[in-house]
């Protein structure tokens, strides 16, 4: 790729991408790949074959000189563009619904404290988000140390407390003190779709009985969170850039789907 680096061209494949309003599985379909293929290639972590170049370039209805040549927007439009992603809004209600569905089926496991609970929901939100391309509960996420940290989950807590919906303990996990949530009432799942339901389910299946530790390690491997900077809200929209080992959507071509 004389001319052009390979993340020059990642980001401009992606700005084409976007100015013909393709999702990146349409475009992936096109050119005859796989999603993550052009994930990989919009990140800069996957060079492209000449056969692929030709391709694009008729689809984007430009030469392959072009497509090759210099970006005049630069990368700090592509930077400004991925941080001014609006955030979206959170629904209390199903955040409340949803804790209290989770804590109900695996509240009580030893392992379960409030680092595994964020991670939990982490996954739930995130994975949902790709599957149907919408928020589910709408919580955002701040990267911080140990992962993924949900920002309304102390006021919320707060809340269901007072209202006795919720009863904080404290417990002892292997010397080391552990703050844990057992519900008192039932959710109410009426505005919780089938989709929804069976997002959470295959989190819970897959991760509730890792401890905090592992979830963590795991959590760090997630390309959401290891694009975000530190202590910056995560962006949804990352969640699009997903190795084929965290991404649960199954695209055309692609042989993952979900989470082991």
């Amino acid at each position: 790729m004389t001319g052009v680096s390979q993340i020059s061209l990642g980001k401009k494949v992606k700005k084409l991408r976007l100015e013909f309003e393709f999702s990146q599985e349409e475009l992936a379909a096109r050119i005859g790949i796989p999603r993550p293929s052009l994930s990989g290639v919009e990140a800069g972590k996957r060079e492209v074959t000449s056969t692929e170049l030709i391709k694009m370039a008729k689809i984007f209805d430009i030469s392959v000189d072009e497509l090759l040549g210099p970006d005049n927007a630069g990368i700090e439009e592509e930077k400004a563009e991925y941080k001014v992603s609006p955030a979206p809004s959170f629904n209390k209600d199903k955040f409340k619904q949803v804790l209290l569905y989770v804590l109900g089926k695996c509240g009580a496991k030893p392992n379960v404290g409030e680092t595994v609970l964020y991670k939990l929901l982490y996954f739930i939100d995130f994975n949902y988000y790709e599957l149907f391309e919408e928020p589910l509960m709408g919580e955002s996420y701040r990267r911080i140390k140990f992962g993924p940290a949900p920002c309304h989950f102390n006021s919320v807590m707060e809340e269901m407390i007072e209202a006795k919906e919720i009863k904080p303990l404290t417990a002892d996990y292997y010397g080391r003190r552990q703050k844990k949530y057992l519900p008192l009432i039932f959710p109410d799942l009426s505005n919780i779709s089938a989709g929804a339901k069976q997002v959470i389910d295959s989190v819970l299946d897959n991760l509730s009985s890792k401890d905090a530790a592992t979830l963590t390690n795991y959590s760090h491997e997630d390309m959401p969170w290891k694009m975000a900077q530190d202590k910056e809200i995560i962006n949804y929209e990352s969640v699009f850039y997903r190795t084929p080992a965290y991404s649960v959507r199954p695209y055309s071509g692609d042989m993952e789907n979900l989470n082991d």
